[in-house]
């Protein structure tokens, strides 16, 4: 069992004092009392902790190694790209567990519960399987295990270089799966999740309209069923103008044509979206899964948050290419990049709600449907996914209601985290991961053996 007590607790009913919050073995959230004595583990403000809803945890050991210009005068994502296919052909299985335990614990300590994991890299060099097709996907699995860190894995299905069917390339080769292959990887790791504990979870991902072909996409989503569907759609103006002129259609039209949308389909970037695109899209139900450090660093665009929110829509937020790990940044990046392109202040705020708690509920809400995961809020029955911010913080003194959120997201950074829990697991503790000696001790092994690999 756990217990834990807060001076201050954002509950799904709202603010409150002096609460005790009880967990039972399973990781559900079994009883709230607020006006309480205090009792079991003390912290001072207490909030649930989203789910991180996009990572590719090897581009970790990348960060900073692209941030010179090469002989192309008009460096770009598509430049980035290729730089990323020459070092993923030095991980092993060995490195890759590494690099995905740190990420996780990062991730744990910037403030996220859970990791969903769009996982293409499953290949040794030269494209041949594994003995095991699972062998990189049980990786991933074991990291979770290591971190504790609730886990939402999706094997992703990577077929063709190209709307026109082309064959993968070099780079590529390490992510390549048939149809029947990917139902057979899909399986596999399955059967690796169904080893971790109960929140753990498995679901499906087309890589993207370029890398699968449009007529198999029934089979997605017949393979995921009521687990998530995740697939990158309209990142990159090159992207947006290969699927118009294969199929007639932009890539977010596409979607709404011809895919059945719903809560469990979570869209990555969505950056070059037209307004009636957004608009639908948003009204789908879907979840646009943004990376706004990750974006900023490709130059992928800005997606439109204000035109989005204002038709309903949900959003989650990843880290994506893990080159800098933070949910308070995250979120401070997406808000600044409505105001810089609309010339605004607060511009993702309501009459209602600040820019800190629309955000913050709107993550935890869209994180939650994204990573099938049953979290989200601080209420009983869900999972005891939660955060302590320290209520001694200097940006924090004296601050109450949804002004800590503000506080948090844009004067504080992550030494504000404290404690996190994940399905009721004290994983960080004083701002510090409880395994991460061992983990960074691994890591920095595998960062030794890789080397200057670009």
């Amino acid at each position: 069992m756990t217990i834990v007590w807060a001076e201050k607790a954002l509950l799904d009913t709202g603010w409150a004092e002096a609460v005790r919050i009880e967990a039972g073995t399973d990781g559900l959230i079994s009883k709230i009392e607020t006006g309480a004595p205090a009792e079991g583990h003390r912290t001072g403000i207490l909030l649930p902790a989203p789910a991180n809803c996009h990572s590719h945890a090897f581009q970790r050991a990348m960060a900073g190694l692209t941030e010179k210009r090469g002989p192309d005068a008009s460096d770009s994502f598509w430049t980035w790209r290729q730089l990323m296919f020459r070092f993923l052909d030095r991980l092993t299985p060995e490195h890759v567990e590494a690099i995905a335990a740190f990420v996780q614990m990062e991730m744990l300590e910037a403030g996220y519960s859970a990791n969903v994991e769009f996982h293409y890299l499953h290949h040794q060099p030269g494209g041949s399987p594994y003995a095991n097709i699972a062998e990189m996907a049980e990786r991933i699995a074991a990291a979770s295990a290591l971190s504790g860190m609730g886990l939402t894995l999706l094997p992703v299905h990577y077929q063709y270089g190209g709307c026109d069917k082309r064959p993968l390339g070099p780079g590529q080769i390490r992510f390549g799966n048939t149809l029947d292959a990917y139902a057979e990887l899909h399986a596999r790791s399955a059967e690796t999740i169904g080893l971790l504990p109960g929140d753990a979870r498995i679901g499906v991902a087309p890589h993207s309209l370029r890398a699968v072909a449009p007529e198999d996409l029934a089979h997605h989503a017949e393979l995921a069923r009521d687990t998530p569907l995740h697939m990158h759609l309209a990142e990159q103006i090159a992207e947006v103008e290969e699927v118009e002129a294969a199929y007639g259609k932009r890539p977010v039209e596409f979607v709404l044509d011809r895919m059945e949308l719903n809560a469990r389909r979570c869209f990555i970037h969505c950056t070059q979206m037209l307004p009636h695109e957004t608009e639908g899209l948003a009204r789908s139900g879907a979840v646009a899964g943004l990376c706004p450090i990750t974006e900023s660093s490709l130059g992928d665009g800005i997606f439109d948050g204000v035109r989005w929110f204002a038709a309903n829509g949900a959003i989650a937020v990843g880290s994506d290419s893990n080159i800098r790990i933070s949910l308070s940044e995250e979120l401070r990046t997406l808000d600044y990049s409505q105001r810089l392109r609309d010339h605004s202040r607060a511009a993702l705020a309501t009459p209602e709600h600040s820019t800190g708690r629309r955000l913050f509920d709107a993550v935890n809400d869209g994180g939650a449907k994204s990573s099938g995961r049953n979290n989200g809020a601080l209420a009983v029955g869900k999972l005891a996914d939660m955060m302590a911010l320290d209520a001694g913080a200097v940006d924090l003194i004296g601050r109450s209601g949804d002004t800590i959120l503000d506080c948090y997201m844009f004067a504080g950074d992550d030494r504000m985290i404290e404690d996190v829990w994940s399905a009721g697991r004290h994983m960080v503790a004083g701002g510090r991961h409880v395994k991460q000696e061992a983990i960074v001790s691994a890591y920095a092994r595998t960062m030794k053996e890789l080397g200057e690999a670009i």
